[in-house]
């Protein structure tokens, strides 16, 4: 069963070899990264003996079993662990991005929370989290599923600091051309559940602690066997942190945010001491790793590879302004059908990582986006000198930015059509408005909740040129 729910509509248009090509591996990638599988194979009951890959765990021993769990691929993640443990688990409460009708809990309260800003549905459940966390005991299990997005959709401020500052604050940040591990170095320095916070509260009353987890941090090693307990977890609010206040203090002075972060953050992030600071270590804690970000590029390699293509990883370090390395792939594209380096096409390139976009004035949107779609549309301008070369940027848990769509899939024919349709692709990168702009062209790429969160996949397909046919290049 294919992860697009658009892919008639996306093989339908352009250079539609080419898409085929990049939707097949994409497909692939995202069917071998689901969370609900991944736990499943790791994960059973038999009567109250819990294994999970090379641990076990008595639960007659436990008064109460509960599951808590946010993020962008916690519907998944949580299904699996609500499905294993059955009538065993006692209550289970996940906050996760979108609620979707295939969706199937027994015993957990599942809360739509907000992403990338944070909401009051997600507060909500943050303090009931809370409260669950305040009347356990040492007697009591929690496990816990987080991935991405867990720093948004789990959101509860410390006191002094109200869910609107930090719904503010993190629009700013969002839009100060920062990247994701300083934006969290403010964000878990503010919360009472991020950055460790929840591992230290359930560490308080005595509660024993597993963790399922989904790395998105760049820079983090691919998993090898995820059924092995993962000694250097960190970050989200279950594990160690490794950003410090020093980190949070040094976002405000880099990127001039001190008069336009709220008052209350900045006050407090800069006259704190050292309580203030997240825990750095949780040596009684056991935590499984399921995937992190090479495992996505990794596996899209192996992909094309299996159809007998050459591929290669640019890098799953790609940071940076997104519409910069939209164009910087289509050069490549132009580069390889010119020259054959660093491949000869026909072949495949893959990237992952998180690229960004800054918006410093907010009256200068005109729609909506991601980083994504601003990759390809990008790509889409310069790749019109790149026959039949074919682009996919999404991020990898289905929602891109502030849109529904998964992110786009543009290709060499994408510019002539927009100027068809009288839809400039130009006009889309100024206003930020990239989403509708792919929309009405049909290379707005669909899936609804993947079960994955491993930040973007870029896979670029450039097939040989064709001998006549018109390029900048020839």
């Amino acid at each position: 069963m294919t992860k697009f729910k658009n892919l008639d509509q996306l093989v339908g248009l352009g250079d539609a070899e080419s898409r085929k090509v990049v939707l097949a591996i994409a497909d692939q990638v995202l069917a071998r990264l689901d969370g609900y599988e991944r736990i499943k194979s790791i994960m059973r009951l038999d009567g109250d003996i819990l294994t999970i890959g090379t641990r076990t765990w008595d639960l007659a021993t436990k008064r109460n079993v509960y599951l808590i769990g946010a993020g962008k691929a916690c519907n998944h993640m949580a299904m699996a662990v609500d499905e294993v443990l059955g009538n065993r688990l006692t209550h289970g409460i996940a906050i996760v991005k979108v609620a979707e009708d295939t969706d199937r809990f027994g015993r957990t309260t599942v809360y739509v929370g907000g992403h990338p800003i944070p909401n009051e549905a997600g507060y909500r459940a943050s303090r009931e989290i809370l409260e669950l966390v305040d009347s356990a005991g040492p007697d009591d299990l929690f496990i816990a599923v987080i991935s991405g997005g867990s720093s948004a959709l789990m959101s509860c401020p410390i006191d002094g600091i109200t869910l609107q500052d930090e719904m503010d604050a993190t629009d700013v940040l969002l839009k100060s051309g920062a990247g994701i591990y300083e934006i969290n170095a403010i964000r878990r320095h503010i919360s009472q559940l991020n950055g460790g916070m929840l591992a230290k509260r359930i560490g308080a009353v005595g509660a024993e602690l597993i963790g399922f987890g989904i790395s998105d941090a760049v820079g983090t090693p691919p998993t090898g066997d995820i059924g092995i307990p993962y000694a250097d977890y960190a970050s989200t609010p279950i594990g160690a942190d490794r950003t410090t206040l020093a980190d949070a203090r040094a976002v405000i002075t880099n990127y001039n945010l001190a008069d336009r972060l709220p008052p209350s953050i900045v006050n407090y992030l800069t006259t704190v001491g050292d309580e203030g600071e997240t825990p750095k270590a949780f040596p009684q804690n056991t935590y499984f790793l399921l995937n992190t970000l090479p495992d996505s590029v990794a596996y899209a390699k192996e992909a094309a590879e299996d159809m007998g293509l050459p591929a290669m990883i640019v890098s799953s370090f790609l940071e940076g302004e997104s519409r910069d390395a939209g164009s910087f792939f289509a050069s490549i594209a132009r580069e390889i059908q010119a020259s054959g380096h660093p491949l000869a096409p026909p072949c495949v390139l893959v990237s992952a990582g998180e690229t960004t976009t800054e918006i410093l004035d907010n009256s200068s949107i005109t729609g909506t986006g991601g980083p994504g779609h601003e990759l390809v549309t990008a790509f889409a301008i310069a790749a019109a000198h790149a026959p039949g070369s074919a682009m996919m940027s999404i991020d990898s848990e289905g929602t891109d930015g502030t849109t529904p769509a998964a992110g786009g899939l543009c290709d060499s024919t994408t510019l002539a059509r927009a100027q068809e349709a009288g839809v400039s692709l130009h006009a889309a990168l100024r206003g930020h408005a990239t989403h509708e702009a792919l929309s009405a062209l049909g290379d707005a790429v669909i899936t609804g909740n993947t079960g994955t969160n491993l930040c973007d996949l870029n896979i670029l397909y450039v097939p040989a040129p064709i001998a006549g046919q018109p390029s900048e290049n020839s």
